[in-house]
């Protein structure tokens, strides 16, 4: 159960990654990005709204060097004689016109808005480890209990509580790319959702 929910969230993740592009103009993704960051400074203050933003865009900057894309000056023909660098300038403006046109925009802004919404994510996580430590000693204590009771074990009960973490994690993931503007809470809500289920799901867990 919990791989076909992993395999069916990932397919969807996939193919919402190539849909979006040709559905959504990069200026609605640029759009969405605009309103979450201010929703950000209304919600948590100016500060937090602009580490995530200053996150989001070191992170464009890396990702960058890795894009299939050269820049202008690496994809500048070398001139070795006429006849190579004509080649040369006619292959530029080729990948040029198969790159640049507004499908593989609207993928670089999905990707940043994507890029955006993970730093919002990870901005939390270091207020969130508290909690998380502490979910997990619970889940610990639980399956020290149950040892010592000679509990029997609940093979259903850690399948639900799986489950229900991957069906969280995966529609966390889906959420990511999907071209609405989304509450800044969502986030760290979300990384406690996972972290609760995850400690139950341990908790359950046979001994």
């Amino acid at each position: 159960m919990i791989r076909a929910v992993v395999v069916a969230s990932l397919s969807a993740l996939l193919l919402l990654v190539l849909y979006l592009p040709s559905a959504h103009p990069p200026e609605q993704f640029v759009a969405v990005l605009r309103e979450e960051h201010q929703a950000t400074v209304e919600a948590w203050g100016w500060q937090p709204a602009e580490s995530i933003l200053e996150r989001t865009l070191r992170w464009q900057q890396v990702s960058d060097g890795w894009a299939p894309l050269p820049t202008k000056a690496a994809a500048a023909p070398i001139p070795v004689d006429p006849m190579a660098g004509a080649v040369g300038q006619e292959m530029n403006a080729v990948q040029q016109r198969l790159l640049r046109n507004d499908y593989f925009r609207a993928i670089d802004a999905l990707v940043l808005l994507a890029t955006h919404r993970l730093a919002a994510l990870l901005h939390w996580w270091p207020g969130l480890l508290p909690v998380v430590v502490a979910s997990w000693i619970d889940a610990l204590q639980r399956r020290r209990v149950r040892a010592r009771v000679l509990a029997g074990n609940r093979p259903e009960r850690f399948a639900l509580w799986g489950s229900l973490c991957v069906g969280i994690a995966c529609a966390g993931w889906l959420a990511m790319v999907w071209p609405v503007a989304l509450p800044p809470v969502l986030w760290p809500g979300l990384a406690v959702a996972v972290a609760g289920t995850t400690s139950r799901a341990w908790g359950w867990y046979r001994v």
